[in-house]
This record gives C-alpha cells, sequence and structure tokens, in this order.
C-alpha cells in the first residue's frame, strides 16, 4: 500500500490522480493491479483512471484509523466543527467550475446539471455549518423543585456514508455535512463508478481543517469488503443511498447489531396533471424531470399521470419540448441529455423500452442520436397509453424514458399515482385550491410539489420517501444531525 501525496502537493484537479482511496488524510494506492477502473461514458474507448479496491484488511485499517482520529474530532467544540463545514463551503465555491466539470466527465451528465449539483452540495454544507451554534438539546422544567433537567446529544463515533452514482458529489455531501458537524468520524464508500469527485471532496475537508482521518473514502465493490464494512464494530450507524433491495439488505444485516440505518432507496415518481393545468408549466416540469441527467435521479419523473380531456394536448407540449434537447457529452456546454453512467445502465433502459413496446404502450417519441462518439448513449423516449399494471409504470428505470398514463378524473389519478410500491416524489399541476389540498392529503410520498417538478428540494428541509423509498429517518434540514448523535437526558439535584 502507498500512500501519495496529499492534495497541496499534487496537482488536485487532475482526474487520474484522483482515483485513490483517501485514508488519513492523503491519497492511498494499494499494492497490486487495478480492478477498479473507469472508462469516460461519453467516449467509452478513453480511461479516466483506475485503481486496486479495497480488500477487508484495508477496510478494517480504515476502520481502525478513523476510531483512533475521533476523539479530537468529538472533544472539538460544534461552533469549531461548524466553521470547518463553512470553510469547506467556501472552497467548493472557490472550485466550483472544477467540481462541475470533473462531475461531467466522470458521471456523464450535462454541465449544468453538474453546476446545480454542485451549489446543492455548498448549499446544505453551508447550512449545516450553522448549526455548530444550534448543537445541543433542551432543558425542562422538573417534576421536583430541586433538580434542573436537560437533555444533551452527543456523536456516535464512526459512522459510514455509502452513495450511489448519479449524485457524486451532492449525496456525499449532505451525507457527510451532519455527521461532521455532530461530531463523529466518517469513512464513505462512494459507488465504484465515480469514486473521483468524493475524493476530491474530502480532499477539500482537508483543505478547510479537518483533522486527519476524520474523513476517510474507501472505494471498494459491494461483496466481501463491503460486508466487512458494515459488520466493523466500530461502525455505529450507516446512511445509504441505492436501490431498494440493497437497502433492506443492508437494514437487516444491520438490525442483526442493533445499529441503525438511514435509506434513501428508489422512486417511481408521478407528474399529475388535471384537467384546468397550465400544459406549458406542466409540459416544461415533465421534461426537465424525466430527462434531466438522462433521468438518472430518484427524483426523476418517470410517469405523467394525465386527465384523458387534457392528455393529447399535454403529449403534444412534451414531445415538442423533447425534440429541442441535445444529447451529447456532459462537458459540452450545449448538451442538455449526457450518456448513460455505464454500458450495463444503458443496456438495463433499452431492455426496459423492449419490455415497454412488448407490454403495449405506444412509443410516440424516440430522439434521433445523431453522430456521437463511442458512449454509452440513450435517446429520450416517451411512452403513451401506459396501464397501471405494466413493468414500465411500475419499476424503476433511471433512464431518460417518460411512461404517460392517461385517467378519466382527478381521484383515478391520485389512485394512479399511488399505485406502485415506492413514495418518494410527486408533483400536481392545477389551479383548484381543494384539488392541490387533496393530493397533499391523498399522494403517499414523501416530498409533494405543487405546479413544479419532482426534482429535488430544498436544503433545510428533510428528503427522503415512504413505503419502499426509505427506511428510517429523512435526510437533510435540522433532522439530519439527529440520526447522527444519540440523545442523554441528565438530571441534577441541587438540594
Amino acid at each position: 500500500m502507498v500512500a501519495t501525496a496529499t492534495p497541496s502537493e499534487t496537482h488536485a484537479h487532475d482526474i487520474k490522480d484522483l482515483y485513490a482511496h483517501f485514508i488519513g488524510g492523503r491519497r492511498v494506492l494499494p499494492d497490486g493491479p487495478a480492478d477498479l477502473v473507469r472508462e469516460n461514458p461519453a467516449a467509452s474507448n478513453q480511461t479516466l483512471g483506475g485503481f486496486k479496491s479495497a480488500d477487508i484488511e484495508m477496510v478494517k485499517a480504515t476502520v481502525r484509523t478513523a476510531a483512533q482520529a475521533w476523539p479530537t474530532w468529538r472533544n472539538t467544540a460544534a461552533p469549531s466543527r461548524g466553521k470547518v463545514l463553512l470553510e469547506a463551503a467556501r472552497l467548493m465555491d472557490k472550485h466550483r467550475e472544477e467540481l462541475a466539470r470533473l462531475i461531467s466527465l466522470e458521471e456523464g451528465k450535462a454541465v449544468k446539471d453538474s453546476r446545480a449539483e454542485v451549489q446543492r452540495s455548498i448549499n446544505i454544507t453551508e447550512f449545516m455549518s450553522g448549526e455548530g451554534r444550534r448543537f445541543g438539546g433542551y432543558t425542562s422544567g422538573s417534576e421536583v423543585f430541586s433538580k434542573f433537567a436537560f437533555t444533551t446529544r452527543q456523536p456516535l463515533g464512526v459512522v459510514a456514508c455509502i452513495t450511489p452514482w448519479n449524485f457524486p458529489l451532492a449525496i456525499p455531501a449532505w451525507k457527510i455535512a451532519p455527521a461532521l458537524l455532530a461530531g463523529n468520524a466518517v469513512i464513505l464508500k462512494p459507488a465504484s463508478s465515480t469514486p473521483a469527485s468524493a475524493v476530491r471532496l474530502a480532499e477539500l475537508y482537508q483543505e478547510a481543517g479537518l483533522p486527519d482521518g476524520i474523513l476517510n473514502v474507501l472505494a471498494a465493490r459491494g461483496g466481501p469488503a463491503a460486508e466487512a464494512l458494515l459488520d466493523a464494530e466500530e461502525i455505529r450507524a450507516v446512511s445509504l443511498t441505492g436501490h431498494t433491495s440493497t437497502g433492506r439488505h443492508v437494514a437487516a444485516r444491520l438490525a442483526a447489531r442493533g445499529i441503525p440505518m438511514q435509506g434513501e432507496l428508489g422512486g417511481k415518481n408521478a407528474a399529475v396533471v388535471l384537467a384546468d393545468a397550465d400544459l406549458d408549466l406542466a409540459a416544461a416540469g415533465i421534461v426537465d424531470g424525466a430527462f434531466g441527467s438522462t433521468g438518472q435521479r430518484c427524483t426523476a419523473t418517470s410517469r405523467t399521470i394525465v386527465v384523458e380531456s387534457v392528455a393529447d394536448k399535454l403529449l403534444d407540449h412534451v414531445v415538442t419540448r423533447a425534440r429541442r434537447l441535445v444529447v451529447g457529452p456532459g462537458v459540452d456546454e450545449t448538451t442538455d441529455v449526457g450518456p448513460a453512467v455505464t454500458a450495463d445502465q444503458r443496456e438495463s433502459v433499452l431492455k426496459y423500452l423492449e419490455v415497454g413496446q412488448h407490454e403495449g404502450a405506444e412509443k410516440v417519441y424516440t430522439a434521433q442520436l445523431g453522430d456521437l462518439p463511442q458512449g454509452h448513449w440513450l435517446a429520450p423516449t416517451v411512452f403513451d397509453r401506459v396501464t397501471p399494471e405494466m413493468r414500465v409504470a411500475r419499476e424503476e428505470i433511471f433512464g431518460p424514458v417518460l411512461s404517460v398514463i392517461r385517467v378519466r378524473d382527478t381521484e383515478a389519478a391520485f389512485e394512479a399515482a399511488n399505485a406502485v410500491e415506492y413514495g418518494l416524489a410527486a408533483s400536481v399541476y392545477t389551479r383548484d385550491v381543494r384539488a392541490i389540498f387533496g393530493f397533499v392529503d391523498k399522494v403517499d410520498v414523501g416530498i409533494a410539489h405543487v405546479n413544479q417538478p419532482t426534482l429535488g428540494g430544498e436544503v433545510h428541509l428533510p428528503f427522503g420517501g415512504v413505503k419502499a423509498s426509505g427506511i428510517g429517518p429523512h435526510e437533510q434540514g435540522r433532522e439530519a444531525i439527529d440520526f447522527f448523535t444519540k440523545v442523554k437526558t441528565v438530571y441534577i439535584n441541587f438540594a
């Protein structure tokens, strides 16, 4: 195992150098042949970088490093921890263009979407930094006059954050910030296809003043090494974003040890369009939600549920807007839709296109890709006359595919929105205030949008889903710190 130069001693923006682990404040390259090799999704004949994935021994060593470093950070005052986060946010802002281009090169998304991801990472880190001044519990009156009663919040110790490839900077950022602010040491396991963005984030935290060993990035494929991280005695909590099946497996494994888990899982989000909707507004939100970031978002608009009386008009608006989208390399400023992240992801989406046609869905639009370099390209596609029982209406596709479901009225629309196992996000387009509050009350999701896309949210409010879309408490907002702390109730008898 070789420890390479610290970020200040080398060119941190060179992507091939970022293909490494980050342990104890340094990039680390294990001995042995590279088995984690990343190709450019927009030019698959080009290699971005590669290195040897972590093995069980490396996982154990990293856990020890974090555990040994943790007491120093635990004993740092919460406002001082907040200052480190604020400086990290400032550094992200300083390097925002570098980070956006890194995301687009590694993950493939259009650089305009990557810039928005960087801004979200800055926002969550900046917001959470302010919680350093509010960190703690509360006082309460006691039943006994001569007692003083209060609560305090304390860090857990070493926690693991497991993140996917679709937001390689923002999802690590919104898990790391509350975990660090609460006084924990963190081991981040990013997706094996996008580790460079996570390493660069860790380096910026290091530059911001985070002590060595408090934030470590360990790239490991699933299997024995990943299981070793879950099973490590020192790991006191796990925050995971990923497939529902993965989340349930991890939750079951952790439950055997009584270790809490926070899981942000799959989605099959619906945009509901009622008869009185502004169809231009709805179409704009649907196209952005379905095809932005190549549809590779947990909050992507995978379904549009529309009242039959306006379905044809809405479909015309959607297809007209979809025709304007430019498919191309993410780093190009003109690109709206980049490639799929990997060849396997592309194949998965293509199989769903076959499934949809086999089930009887009507393919009303598929973009023409034109002359593109060798890469994992997908054409934005719209299916019409999809029925709720079809697989393309029920299963998470995670690609630029929109299924249009026609219904008779408002009540049928809400029923169709709930007719999936997932419950992350949904939106409704209407001018009817009664329909708006009916939607908020009846549609079973964690995030409800009115007259806007199904996408995202604001960092000072909770983010997460219900049903198969989430396990445990939601992320972001002030509540995010709760998961990464334990509460102690204190009674002082001063009689």
